[in-house]
C-alpha cells in the first residue's frame, strides 16, 4: 500500500501524500486516491494491516483508516490489539519456534559466518523473532540464497529475498497463521459471520501462503512474486505497477467488499 520514491514505477507526476517519515525525512507515499480509498474501506469492512515490518517500523506509518482494532506485524509474529502487542499470541509463537528448529541466535551465527561487507550493508534482528540482511543486489554471490535456504529448511527456517532485503524466517512465524487467528477472533466476537470471505493482497514471497488461503487475492504486477511468476487459485494480478498498483488493489478490495454483505456485532 505504501511506496518509496524509488518504487513509484514511473508515476512521479501522480498526486501523492507522505504517510511515513523516518528521522524527520519523508520516506513512503500513497496516491491521494489510495489514501481516501483505504480510509473508506476501513469503514465498510474489517481491514487488518499485515506486514513483515517490526512493531516499531509499523507504528511510524500514518496509515489511513487508523486506529486499527487488529494489525499484524513481524510477519505474523505479533498481533496488535488496539495498538498493543498480544502477549499470549507472542508467547505461543516463541514456544513454537523453540520446538520446531534452531534458535535465532544459532541461525544468526550461521548466517553471519556466510556473509561479508563486500555485499552486505546491514544485518538486523527483528523483534527477537527473525533476521534479515540489507544487500547490494548486484554483488550478492551467485547461489547464495538457494544455498542459505537449503540450510535453513533443514533447521525449521526458510530464506527469501525482497528487493534489497534477504529475510531468514522461522517456519512458525507466518502471516497466514496470524490472519487465521484474527479471523477466528472476529467470528467469535460476532463481527464476522462464519462464512465471511477473506480477501488478501501481497507482493513478496512471505505473502504467498496468505494469498493461497484467501477466498480471493490480488498481487501487483511488480515485486518478488511477479519475478517468481507466482499464481494461485482466485488470484488477480494488477494491470498497473508501482504506486498506481496500490490504488488499483484498493479498488479491487472495494469491489469485493461491495459484493459481500458484512455481518457486524449487534451493539445491544
Amino acid at each position: 500500500m505504501i511506496f518509496s520514491r524509488n518504487a513509484f514505477g514511473g508515476a512521479e507526476a501522480v498526486e501523492k501524500e507522505c504517510v511515513e517519515y523516518y528521522e524527520g525525512e519523508p520516506l513512503s507515499y500513497m496516491t491521494t486516491t489510495a489514501v481516501a480509498s483505504l480510509r473508506a474501506l476501513a469503514v465498510t469492512a474489517p481491514v487488518v494491516p499485515t506486514t513483515t515490518r517490526t512493531i516499531e517500523q509499523f507504528q511510524r506509518i500514518t496509515l489511513p483508516g487508523a486506529p486499527w482494532r487488529y494489525a499484524i506485524t513481524s510477519n505474523g509474529g505479533n498481533i496488535l490489539v488496539d495498538g498493543v502487542p498480544d502477549p499470549t499470541w507472542r508467547s505461543d509463537i516463541d514456544d513454537q519456534v523453540r520446538a520446531s528448529g534452531a534458535t535465532l541466535a544459532e541461525v544468526g551465527a550461521e548466517l553471519r559466518s556466510r556473509i561479508d561487507d563486500s555485499w552486505v550493508t546491514k544485518y538486523r534482528e527483528a523483534d527477537e523473532l527473525f533476521c534479515y540482511l540489507v544487500v547490494r543486489i548486484d554483488a550478492v554471490p551467485a547461489g547464495f540464497l538457494a544455498e542459505w535456504d537449503t540450510w535453513c529448511r533443514a533447521h525449521g527456517w526458510s530464506a527469501s529475498q525482497q528487493g534489497r532485503k534477504i529475510y531468514t524466517m522461522p517456519d512458525a512465524v507466518c502471516k497466514s497463521l496470524a490472519v487465521a487467528e484474527v479471523r477466528r477472533r472476529l467470528r467469535e466476537s460476532g463481527e464476522l459471520s462464519g462464512d465471511a470471505p477473506l480477501f488478501t493482497a501481497g507482493d513478496g514471497a512471505l505473502d504467498a501462503p496468505m494469498l493461497r488461503v484467501a477466498d480471493a487475492a490480488i498481487r501487483p504486477r511488480h515485486g518478488e512474486l511477479e519475478d517468481l511468476n507466482f499464481t494461485a487459485p482466485a488470484l488477480t494480478v494488477t494491470e498497473t505497477t508501482g504506486i498506481l498498483a496500490g490504488a488499483e488493489i484498493l479498488d479491487w478490495f472495494h469491489a469485493k467488499a461491495d459484493s459481500t454483505v458484512p455481518v457486524v456485532a449487534d451493539p445491544a
